[in-house]
């Protein structure tokens, strides 16, 4: 099983956006109305998600106005209102504002090697099962001679990707006491422009800084000579720097914004997930991809590095590991693996 993959042909935003939203039609609205679904489970109210999302969607215009424009293509193309598709771009905002924490999520690795090697990075993507239909690959040219290649879910501009400039990103879901809903630029769109726009881990910081934040996020930026976790937050945004090899989970790992930490209060397997991966750390980095994801591998109950939902929850407190991907900076391609680690074989990598 491999996920779809598409190029745009067009480097206009919102010319784009009706392309994809056009061919990926009944993709995308489905992918909306099992987003809905899940802020309702939450409590949220179609009223109130309307007004955030149409928030988010006035933030983004203000920050990124291409990006925005992007959106209102998707949305012409798929038939859908605007605020939908920006919904879709707002989930993490929307879930922030609801206070909802996650059982499962994100762990990532990067290793940086010292022998000339290109990076080796890798990271599990941990969502709700109901969304194993969501994810696509997709390729676009922002301008003429930059091209950016991301997984992410239909009508969503972006997750995690990389560039021909060389850099790629990763992406884990952070909560911290200053998320609020008084939304402000979604954080999957901070990710997009970075992919879009930076070419050093430092551009991607200034980026990040650039965005008035209402949830929490963490994007570890890679390219050939570093990489660093930039850990976001409507409180502020750090710089977590790696020194040969780079672990991530769900919690904050800066000092001071630590303090604020509120997914790992919750929801503590985060630090075991953490914790396993350190005691991993001369497997995940091996130079084979099997290798490492198999490195990744944890089953244990309270912090699995590889989930499997439980049938007997309901939709939205299911959680599944639902793809492995991998990023190689050098050549700028994405690798991915359709479900965990325990699932890996040299044959299932998907090169995109």
């Amino acid at each position: 099983m491999t996920f779809p993959g598409f190029a745009s042909s067009s480097v206009l935003p919102f010319s784009r956006g009706r392309e994809f939203g056009t061919v990926w039609r009944d993709e995308v609205r489905a992918t909306a109305s099992a987003y809905e679904a899940l802020f309702a489970a939450h409590g949220g109210c179609p009223a109130r998600t309307r007004a955030w999302a149409e928030e988010a969607f006035a933030r983004t215009a203000d920050w990124a106005p291409q990006l925005a424009d992007e959106m209102a293509g998707i949305a012409s193309g798929s038939g859908l209102e605007t605020w939908r598709i920006a919904a879709l771009n707002a989930r993490t905002e929307i879930l922030a504002a609801l206070r909802v924490t996650g059982e499962g999520e994100c762990s990532t690795v990067v290793c940086l090697p010292v022998d000339g090697q290109a990076p080796r990075t890798m990271q599990t993507w941990d969502w709700h099962d109901r969304f194993g239909g969501a994810p696509i690959l997709w390729s676009y040219d922002v301008r003429p001679g930059h091209t950016v290649r991301t997984f992410t879910e239909f009508g969503v501009l972006g997750k995690i990707g990389v560039n021909s400039a060389g850099l790629g990103a990763h992406f884990n879901i952070l909560r911290h006491a200053s998320d609020s809903d008084r939304i402000g630029v979604p954080v999957h769109l901070v990710a997009r422009r970075i992919l879009d726009d930076a070419r050093t881990v430092a551009e991607a910081a200034d980026i990040a800084r650039s965005a008035r934040l209402s949830a929490s996020t963490v994007i570890t930026v890679v390219t050939e000579g570093a990489a660093a976790s930039l850990e976001l937050c409507p409180a502020g945004v750090a710089v977590v720097p790696v020194a040969g090899l780079l672990l991530h989970t769900n919690h904050f790992l800066d000092p001071s914004l630590a303090t604020g930490e509120r997914l790992g209060t919750e929801r503590p397997g985060t630090y075991a997930r953490l914790e396993h991966l350190r005691d991993q750390a001369d497997g995940l980095v091996a130079a084979d991809l099997t290798a490492r994801a198999r490195a990744m591998l944890s089953h244990e109950v309270g912090g699995p590095v590889c989930a499997h939902a439980n049938p007997a929850e309901p939709f939205h407190q299911r959680w599944e590991t639902l793809a492995t991907i991998a990023l190689d900076v050098r050549s700028a391609r994405v690798y991915a693996h359709r479900g965990g680690p325990c699932t890996a074989t040299p044959s299932t990598w998907q090169l995109f």
